[in-house]
């Protein structure tokens, strides 16, 4: 399928699945003419990849994950579960962060805050 289709059927822009490609999270092969064509179980492995770009990771973790993802459950070998644990860390350690700063700019608010009758 050219990249067109493959775009419609995965809901994901042209631009992006070149992106995908140029980060080796998708391939494709060349026909004669010099059009993309890819195999038609790209569009599973589009979807996956927009999965975990929805649950913040960069290309690089996607691209560690997706072998894990397709290796069956018995050859699975604990990386993955790695993975996604230290991300989870990371975006816990962000949160508390934004909370911190959330705290932060409110009692700054709360502070500075004219009141009520003074206008």
């Amino acid at each position: 399928m050219r990249i067109g289709e493959l775009a419609d059927a995965s809901g994901v822009s042209a631009r992006s699945l070149r992106y995908y490609e140029e980060h080796g999270l998708i391939r494709s092969q060349r026909t004669p003419g010099g059009w993309r064509d890819f195999d038609a179980s790209m569009v599973e492995r589009v979807v996956m990849i927009q999965h975990l770009f929805a649950a913040g990771l960069s290309s690089t973790t996607v691209n560690e994950l997706l072998p894990c993802l397709k290796a069956p459950f018995e050859e699975r070998n604990g990386v993955m579960e790695q993975l996604l644990a230290q991300e989870v860390e990371r975006l816990q350690a962000e949160r508390r962060d934004l909370d911190r700063e959330l705290g932060t700019l409110q009692a700054l608010r709360s502070e500075t805050a004219v009141p009520d009758d003074a206008g």
